[in-house]
């Protein structure tokens, strides 16, 4: 990584100098889904109030500028606060209609800055931050048999994130590297990102469409590169590469669905680490029943990702009891399984984490839903998880309901005890909260494996 390079300088303003977990090589194509599917999420999401629109810091590599994206900028700037574009001068800005906005900024970029090689979306808003940071690879850092034959066999360094942190630290970054050009214009711009960190954060931004269209943008991108090297491979080249292309799309599509559910999480104030907890638990018990190891990978994916059903509930699902909730915020609540089990659904390398999700409330005695699964009909999985989630739910505050003890929740629990939860599986949680009651243990808080990219598909 080059030392003036802005993932380098990213990475040493980061506490710990720890990049997003995103960071990696990613192909041309990839790239390029992941920064439409978030400029589309500007397109789609025009805020009434002009001080909710974000700003917008673009950088695009030397001559790889191509007119569809100018004319599709021109469409951003619509529904941006303001676009700072940097490029080389003939990059042929000054005389498209984009660079004649008075939103617009460019800024042209000499040959020998290291900004020319790298390819940049930064995005700041009051409600949500994101971005996709990147440089190609020079032609030393292929290895000899991988040098890019064709456009979309090009490499990058790369991450992509929902992170306000790094978003706001790359965002200074690149201000900074407009002040050289135009030192005005950066302090526009400085006064601009103050003014949105500075702006209420009281506002929900519904990130689900951004995250089903990166998954679209993903999977399209994938058939599209296997399409065009169908024309220039032998079939066994091609399997090897659309193998190699596959696990980099699933990693990415995997990270947006857990940044997705870490959001849900961070919109309940009383419960915030749900997730982490859920996972954790539901992992231990499935380890006391000597779970194989598939499924206990299953279980702790699907524990991560059990509230993704309730990425577009409104904030009163997080603050009030489901006594409380009026009918429209009831059928969130009610029906989380079967919506995060249909956004899981776009993914297909996730189809075993989409059963178990989507199962979570069947009921032991056949009354839950969706289904009306009964005993065994329903996995030992989503059994787990739907006893785990309502225990960890208990044991944190929810509206005018103080938490409960670990006795307390457990005999919630023991309440619904072969109505609504497998008796075995309350034993096994029994045994985990008395232990933890006498010290002898404690209660696990996370997984053992904390986003890790793992798909059955990828490691067939």
């Amino acid at each position: 990584m080059l030392p003036e390079s802005t993932l380098n300088q990213l990475k040493s303003a980061l506490p710990d100098g720890q990049l997003p977990p995103s960071y990696g090589v990613y192909f041309k194509n990839t790239l390029v889904a992941l920064c439409h599917a978030l400029e589309d999420h500007i397109l789609k999401s025009t805020p009434d109030d002009p001080q909710q629109k974000p700003l917008v810091l673009v950088t695009f590599q030397q001559g790889k500028w191509y007119l569809q994206e100018a004319d599709r900028y021109y469409d951003i700037a619509q529904s941006s606060r303001h676009i700072a574009i940097s490029a080389v001068a003939e990059s042929g800005f000054d005389s498209h209609k984009t660079g004649k906005l008075d939103n617009v900024s460019l800024v042209h970029l000499n040959n020998d800055d290291v900004l020319v090689e790298e390819w940049n979306l930064v995005i700041l808003a009051p409600g949500y931050a994101a971005m996709v940071l990147c440089r190609e690879l020079s032609p030393e850092e292929y290895r000899a048999d991988t040098q890019p034959q064709t456009d979309t066999e090009r490499k990058f360094y790369g991450l992509w994130t929902f992170d306000r942190l790094p978003v706001e630290k790359a965002a200074k970054i690149l201000i900074e590297s407009v002040r050289t050009y135009n030192p005005e214009l950066a302090d526009r711009l400085t006064k601009m990102q103050e003014a949105i960190a500075a702006t209420p954060k009281d506002i929900t931004i519904d990130l689900s469409g951004v995250v089903s269209r990166i998954v679209t943008y993903l999977q399209t991108s994938q058939q599209q590169l296997v399409t065009i090297n169908r024309q220039n491979k032998e079939l066994v080249d091609l399997e090897g590469q659309a193998l190699k292309l596959n696990r980099n799309l699933a990693a990415s599509k995997l990270q947006a669905f857990l940044r997705m559910a870490q959001r849900v999480d961070e919109r309940d104030p009383d419960n915030s680490v749900a997730s982490l907890q859920v996972a954790a638990l539901a992992e231990t018990i499935g380890q006391l029943l000597d779970l194989p190891t598939l499924q206990l990978r299953r279980l702790r994916l699907a524990g991560l990702l059990y509230r993704i059903g309730l990425a577009e509930a409104p904030k009163e699902v997080f603050t009030q009891t489901p006594d409380q909730l009026n009918d429209s915020s009831y059928a969130f609540w009610r029906d989380r399984a079967t919506l995060g089990a249909q956004l899981l659904s776009t993914m297909p390398e996730l189809k075993a984490i989409k059963e178990i999700v989507g199962h979570q409330l069947e009921h032991w005695d056949g009354s839950g839903k969706p289904s009306g699964l009964k005993g065994e009909e329903n996995g030992i999985e989503s059994r787990i998880l739907g006893l785990v989630s309502y225990f960890q739910e208990l044991t944190q505050p929810r509206g005018d309901r103080p938490p409960l003890s670990l006795g307390e929740a457990l005999e919630k629990c023991e309440s619904r005890r072969e109505t609504w939860f497998d008796p075995n599986l309350l034993d096994t949680l029994g045994n985990i909260v008395r232990l933890a009651e006498m010290g002898l243990m404690c209660l696990p808080s996370r997984p053992s494996q904390l986003q890790a990219i793992w798909l059955e598909e990828a490691t067939k």
